[in-house]
């Protein structure tokens, strides 16, 4: 029996230690009275003899936590659980966590960035770890503004100095068109609207490589343009019943949101694909457009890297041709004087710069030089003949007679030399 004692309820001596919990305690083994409750540690003296100590004089005085940073811990352990990510992710999401609140900056901030710190610690781990997640589906989860998110991101990857590779475009593509309600049959998808799920992740991938390689993905959220792909790849592997289908039925059957931008992106791959056909002979002579060119995606895909090659070639020398002849009525302009009536009219931009990149389809307009200008002092010197406008009363205009006779008069002696 510890320390001579009895249970005051039953009278018993048989008191057992029971450390199930996170502080041991002395319990009754015969009614399971809890005679003594245990305190917070065992370093001190006082504690070792079962008193209670002020939390500031126990060992816990350097792990000080405060309420918001243990809401914040929480938060990125529940955010980890509700993705589904390994342990180790959450551990590691909670020492960034725990790095990043350390910051005077962000221990200062307000509550909504504190909010987004969460999320930020988890999306940095699951980048380090190649793991697909988007900032999109991190600000739905949390409920969090996409500008402050970004803001904050990018400064605790500056602050931390932590290395966060680029997101994996190719398991992007992956994750996400697995989520799509297209692969079986349901009383929401019809028979003729289902697809074989590895057919349409191979093609949607490869429509994605050729966004990439024609610069239709660079500076932009890769969602819109994988749903535009996913979209082409879907229509144009049974393009008979399912080139009346909007992209916004699409996005219905599969259950998943329209991105805003998605509808240009759909403009933009389907204008490369046409600039792709128009190097095959066979599909010269169709006259496709953006409707009827889906259905040869597979034969185009098949050559792309030949195709897309040869486009860029064709339009850079395109573009080359018509800046040199700009560049010859420019020239031809200055020699005439701005006379526009013995030289042709300018033609328009060639359309194949769409395949260049965004720097060079819409360049920054070059200002004009501002004019230098032309601060007045007073002493510059008048010419006789503008002097007579200056000239106010009889007096000035005689005194000023009198100077030009004078210097008339100078001029005429001879010079003795």
């Amino acid at each position: 029996m510890p320390g001579g004692r009895r249970c005051p309820d039953c009278d018993s001596t048989e008191l057992v230690e029971d450390s199930h919990y996170s502080q041991s305690q002395l319990v009754c083994s015969d009614c399971g009275c809890v005679v003594t409750e245990g305190v917070l540690t065992t370093t001190f003296a006082d504690e070792g003899n079962l008193r209670e100590v002020a939390y500031s004089r126990s060992t816990g005085e350097n792990e000080q936590v405060s309420r918001s940073q243990q809401r914040g811990l929480c938060r990125v352990r529940d955010l980890c659980r509700v993705l589904q990510l390994p342990l180790t992710f959450e551990d590691t999401a909670v020492a960034y966590y725990q790095q990043a609140y350390r910051l005077s900056g962000i221990r200062a901030a307000r509550l909504q960035k504190k909010e987004v710190l969460v999320g930020c610690c988890v999306l940095i781990t699951c980048r380090q770890h190649n793991w697909p997640l988007t900032i999109g589906t991190i600000c739905t989860l949390i409920y969090a503004d996409l500008d402050v998110f970004s803001g904050t991101y990018m400064q605790i990857v500056k602050l931390l100095g932590l290395d966060v590779p680029s997101l994996c475009l190719a398991d992007l593509v992956k994750t996400y068109c697995s989520s799509f309600k297209l692969f079986q049959a349901s009383p929401s998808v019809p028979a003729k609207y289902v697809e074989d799920k590895e057919k349409m992740l191979s093609r949607t991938l490869q429509l994605v490589e050729l966004a990439n390689e024609t610069w239709l993905v660079t500076g932009r959220h890769p969602l819109p343009v994988i749903t535009a792909a996913a979209f082409l790849a879907w229509q144009s592997l049974q393009p008979s019943g399912r080139l009346t289908c909007s992209l916004a039925r699409f996005c219905k059957l599969a259950n998943v949101d329209l991105p805003y931008p998605a509808s240009s992106r759909l403009q933009e791959l389907l204008t490369v694909l046409l600039r792709m056909a128009e190097q095959l002979a066979w599909l010269q002579i169709l006259k496709l457009n953006k409707r009827s060119v889906v259905k040869h995606i597979g034969d185009l895909l098949q050559h792309r890297h030949t195709l897309v090659r040869k486009a860029f070639r064709d339009a850079a020398g395109e573009r080359e041709a018509y800046e040199r002849e700009l560049q010859g009525q420019r020239q031809g302009e200055e020699e005439v004087g701005n006379s526009s009536l013995d030289l042709p009219v300018r033609k328009r931009p060639p359309s194949p710069a769409l395949l260049l990149p965004p720097c060079m389809l819409k360049p920054p307009k070059q200002l004009r030089p501002t004019p230098a200008v032309c601060t007045v002092t007073g002493d510059e010197n008048i010419s006789d003949s503008e002097i007579e406008q200056y000239l106010r009363t009889p007096e000035e205009v005689r005194d000023f007679q009198r100077a030009q006779a004078a210097s008339q008069a100078a001029k005429s002696v001879p010079n003795p030399l």
